[in-house]
C-alpha cells in the first residue's frame, strides 16, 4: 500500500473547465445518428488549416473541445460532450429514422451534468493507477466514470459532486496550486512517512460502510451478483491503444487529414469497438480494433505498439442507477490489487461508457481476469 499511497500523492489533478453531458445511443439507432457523430468530431468552422505560417501551430480538429469521448462497443454507442452540443445534435428525432430522442429507441441525454478531471502521474502501472485514483472518491460515495487513454487518465464525476470531490482531495492533503492550475500534494516528497494504510482507510465517508477498499470490493461484487451482471467477452475483439501522430511538423497536415479520413471510414462502417478521446491539448487518443488498422492504409498516421493487444471484458451496467458508486474501484481492486488469492495482480485499463464498464487486459491474462471477475457465490448484498 505504501507504493500506492505515493502514487496518489504524486498525482496532479486538474479540473477541465467544461459542463458535459452523457449520451446513450442504442446500436439499432447508430446509423440514424451517424451524421451527428461526424459533425461532432469534425465541426464546420474556421479550424480548416488556413494559417500556413507554421505547420506546428496550425489549428487541429483534434483540439476543439476541452473533453470529448465517443465510444462504440458491442453494447451501445456512448458520448461525452459539451452540454450545449448534446442538445443541439442529439435531442430530437434522429436523422434517418425519425425516432424520438426521449423515447425508448432514440438517444438518451443525461439529465445530470458532469465535469472531468485530468490526472497526471509518474511511475504507475495502469491497473494500480485506476485503483489508487478512484478509491478515495469511491469511499466518499462519489459516482465516477474513468477513461484510460494513450496520454492521460480522466475521471468524470457529477457536477453537483465537485465540491465533495475537492473535499475528498483536501482530506488527502491536496492543495490548489495556482501556477499549475491543478491540485497537488505538497507532501509528495514525504510519502514514505505516511502510514501504509493511509491511502485507503483515512477517508471518513458521510454514508455508512464500506470504509475500506476490501469492503467496497465485496459490496461491488455482491451488487453485481444480485443484479445478475456477469462479464461478457468477445475474444475476437483485439484492441490496440494508439494516438494520432503529431511528431513531424513537415507532415502535420497530411497526418491530420489521414486520421480524419480513417476515422470517417471506420465510423461509417459501424465498428464493433472504437473509442475516441479528444482534448484541447493532446492529439487524438484511440482504442481501435486491430482488424481496422490491419485492413487500412492509415497505420502510418498512428502512434502506438501494434503488437500488444487488449481484450475488453464488458459488464452491462444498465440495471444499476447512474449514481451507483464504487464499481470502477471494486473491479480494479479485484484485478490490480493483487490481494485476492489465488489471483496475482493483473495489468488492466478501464473505460466507462454510459451503460457499460469495460476492463481491458492483455490476451495472456484474459482467462485469469474472467475467473477473478466472476461473481462469487454468496457475499453481502449492497442494498
Amino acid at each position: 500500500m505504501e507504493e500506492q499511497s505515493a502514487i496518489l500523492m504524486s498525482a496532479k489533478i486538474h479540473f477541465i473547465d467544461a459542463k458535459l453531458s452523457l449520451v446513450h445511443i442504442p446500436l439499432s439507432q447508430y446509423q440514424g445518428y451517424l451524421q451527428a457523430l461526424l459533425k461532432l468530431i469534425f465541426p464546420p468552422g474556421p479550424n480548416n488549416g488556413d494559417d500556413h505560417s507554421s505547420a506546428e501551430h496550425l489549428p487541429s480538429w483534434t483540439n476543439q473541445y476541452p473533453f470529448l469521448n465517443i465510444s462504440i462497443t458491442p453494447i451501445e454507442c456512448s458520448i461525452v460532450c459539451p452540454k450545449s452540443l448534446a442538445k443541439d445534435l442529439f435531442a430530437g428525432p434522429s436523422n434517418a429514422t425519425g425516432s424520438s430522442a426521449t423515447g425508448a429507441h432514440g438517444a438518451i441525454i443525461s439529465s445530470e451534468d458532469f465535469v472531468v478531471m485530468s490526472v497526471e502521474g509518474e511511475g504507475l502501472e495502469a491497473g494500480k493507477r485506476v485503483l489508487e485514483l478512484t478509491s478515495p472518491l469511491a469511499l466518499a460515495g462519489i459516482s465516477i466514470f474513468f477513461f484510460t487513454t494513450y496520454f492521460s487518465d480522466y475521471i468524470m464525476v457529477p457536477l453537483k459532486s465537485k465540491a465533495h470531490v475537492v473535499r475528498a482531495l483536501e482530506e488527502r492533503g491536496f492543495q490548489f496550486e495556482e501556477s499549475a492550475e491543478a491540485y497537488v500534494n505538497p507532501a509528495a516528497h514525504h510519502a514514505r512517512n505516511t502510514s501504509s494504510t493511509s491511502s485507503f482507510a483515512t477517508m471518513s465517508p458521510s454514508t455508512p460502510p464500506p470504509a475500506t477498499v476490501d469492503e467496497l470490493q465485496a459490496r461491488t461484487f455482491a451488487l453485481l451478483k444480485r443484479r445478475e451482471i456477469t462479464p461478457r467477452v468477445d475474444a475476437d475483439i483485439r484492441l490496440v491503444q494508439c494516438a494520432g501522430r503529431r511528431d513531424n511538423p513537415n507532415s502535420f497536415l497530411t497526418d491530420e487529414m489521414g486520421l480524419q479520413n480513417g476515422l470517417t471510414k471506420w465510423l461509417v462502417g459501424q465498428p464493433r469497438f472504437l473509442s475516441l478521446t479528444l482534448t484541447s491539448d493532446e492529439s487524438a487518443s484511440l482504442l481501435l480494433e486491430e482488424r481496422l488498422i490491419s485492413k487500412s492504409d492509415f497505420d502510418r498516421v498512428l502512434l502506438g505498439n501494434r503488437e500488444d493487444f487488449l481484450v475488453p471484458i464488458m459488464l452491462d451496467l444498465e440495471p444499476l442507477p447512474l449514481e451507483a458508486s464504487g464499481i470502477v474501484c471494486g473491479l480494479a481492486g479485484k484485478l490490480a490489487g493483487g490481494n485476492s488469492a489465488p489471483y496475482k495482480a493483473i495489468e488492466m485499463s478501464y473505460l466507462s461508457t454510459a451503460r457499460t464498464g469495460i476492463v481491458m487486459v492483455d490476451e495472456k491474462d484474459l482467462k485469469q481476469a474472467i475467473e477473478a471477475l466472476r461473481v462469487e457465490e454468496g457475499g453481502e448484498d449492497e442494498r
